[in-house]
């Protein structure tokens, strides 16, 4: 691999929907080898194709880049020496070069009509062979005046080799090279032809792709060839997999736009952490990584060429373990982001309950949006307000009413003997325990205290809550359902 020059990268995203995975991790790996290597990350928008583009895509990619930590040195946003970054305010860049090519005799005007292509195309069909436009190529094409698509002339129609970074000799066929469009009848140049112009005035050195352009790498040669100019270095990366490995992670297969993880309350170092590792990893032991730490691991010879599986499961176990790296008020606050309005309102509320409630919290989920569906399904409201009790769900299966409302009663002088400094879990469930040993079955007060302070069938132990709510709280629960027996 050359080391010797600068090296450039870019991330030129089509503004035609939302940012798929497959295409977070293009940038990501661009981004990681400019910065491993001091060197230059552009972004560049391809907005060529007028009918594909969806208004509001070029700052929605922007953001979720910015959300990843993905910081580019040149872009549309920031400007920079090559500007502009945006293809269609490019156009007179591709048609400069469009000329180049008709004034060295290797592009021409495109004369037919749409009616005459279609009935080459029936003809070579008739004959069964493939069409192929160089078999119909005009001998006299007219001037290039704009208004017809300009063609290349591919005039060695041989076998392609060509070298990639990853997957190292390709090549193709014959039939793989054809005189195909560079400027469209709008004025648009297409996607063959514009990219390696901006790569080429840009001084892009390596461009890191999807498998999917390997088919058109014998166009992309051929203008390389006709214009005599270097091309960069490709680095091809593995596709990404839907669960299974047998075929390209889509939609189906649970494929989300990147800032749907953003919303589902991902961290987006564990996201960075999570696709780095599929289709690359540092060599080692290690799984999780930071992004300092993932720039200085990046190679781009640790690159598997065979695709890397989407693992959800995998991308919860990353993100708890990165939720785990935070600290104890960047935890809280994550936290906080995703209670109820509802719940902040409650006149229990407090910044104080919420620092003895995050532990157990984060006991139970694997990302922050786990919060929202906690509280959404009432396991918290019981940490902010009395909960409502019934009679009949007291009773610790057969056990009459009088007999538990004696315990009770008993347990409420003890936790009142216990002061305010001693009010931890550990002295809570002592304290309780040494009560409960001296029933025939420990149930017999353990259930009324935990109903008692949670009024759910299902909550944590009764200990942990009364650590939370707190001593004064703990006891106005316990008297609450007193006065029901």
């Amino acid at each position: 691999m050359e080391t010797n020059r600068k090296i450039v990268t870019r991330f030129a995203p089509s503004p035609t929907g939302y940012m798929h995975i497959g295409g977070v991790r293009t940038a990501l790996f661009a981004w990681a080898f400019a910065r491993k290597m001091g060197g230059t990350f552009i972004l560049r928008f391809e907005d060529t194709d007028k009918e594909r583009e969806v208004d509001g895509s070029m700052e929605h990619i922007i953001e979720s880049l910015h959300w990843l930590g993905i910081e580019w040195d040149e872009g549309p946003d920031i400007n920079g020496p090559h500007a502009p970054y945006i293809q269609s305010k490019r156009l007179d860049s591709y048609k400069k070069w469009a000329q180049v090519l008709v004034e060295k005799g290797r592009a021409y005007a495109d004369p037919y009509t749409k009616e005459e292509l279609e009935e080459f195309r029936k003809l070579s069909e008739m004959e069964g062979r493939p069409f192929l436009y160089r078999n119909h190529r005009p001998e006299n094409p007219p001037v290039w005046d704009g208004t017809q698509p300009l063609r290349l002339k591919v005039e060695n129609v041989r076998k392609m080799v060509w070298n990639d970074v990853v997957r190292g000799e390709l090549s193709a066929g014959e039939e793989a090279l054809d005189d195909f469009v560079l400027i469209k009848s709008d004025g648009y140049p297409t996607y063959n032809f514009a990219h390696i112009i901006d790569d080429y005035e840009m001084g892009v050195t390596h461009i890191m792709r999807a498998d999917e352009f390997i088919s058109s790498t014998p166009k992309f040669l051929s203008i390389y060839e006709a214009l005599e100019i270097k091309r960069p270095e490709f680095v091809t990366l593995p596709p990404i997999l839907a669960a299974g490995g047998q075929k390209k992670l889509g939609k189906r297969d649970g494929a989300k736009d990147i800032l749907e993880y953003r919303n589902e309350g991902y961290l987006p170092q564990a996201m960075m952490n999570f696709l780095a590792y599929i289709g690359w990893n540092p060599g080692d032991e290690r799984e999780i990584l930071t992004p300092a730490e993932f720039i200085e691991a990046f190679s781009l010879e640790k690159i598997q060429r065979s695709g890397g599986g989407y693992n959800i499961d995998k991308l919860n176990w990353i993100n708890r373990e990165h939720i785990k790296r935070l600290s104890l008020q960047e935890q809280e606050e994550n936290i906080l982001k995703y209670f109820s309005d509802s719940i902040k309102s409650e006149s229990e509320f407090s910044i104080d309950r919420l620092n003895h409630l995050a532990p157990l919290i984060l006991e139970r989920i694997e990302k922050f949006g786990d919060v929202k569906t906690m509280a959404d399904r009432g396991e918290l409201d019981y940490f902010f307000e009395v909960p409502e009790i019934a009679l009949d769900k007291l009773n610790f299966k057969e056990t009459e009413s009088i007999e538990t409302k004696k315990h009770l009663e008993s347990l409420k002088k003890i936790f009142e003997i216990i002061t305010e400094t001693d009010w931890i879990m550990d002295s809570i469930k002592n304290a309780t325990m040494a009560y409960a040993d001296t029933l025939p079955k420990r149930g017999i007060i353990l259930h009324p205290l935990r109903y008692s302070l949670s009024g759910a069938e299902h909550s944590p132990d009764p200990f942990t809550i009364a650590s939370i709510i707190g001593k004064e709280e703990t006891l106005f629960r316990i008297e609450n359902a007193l006065k029901l027996l």
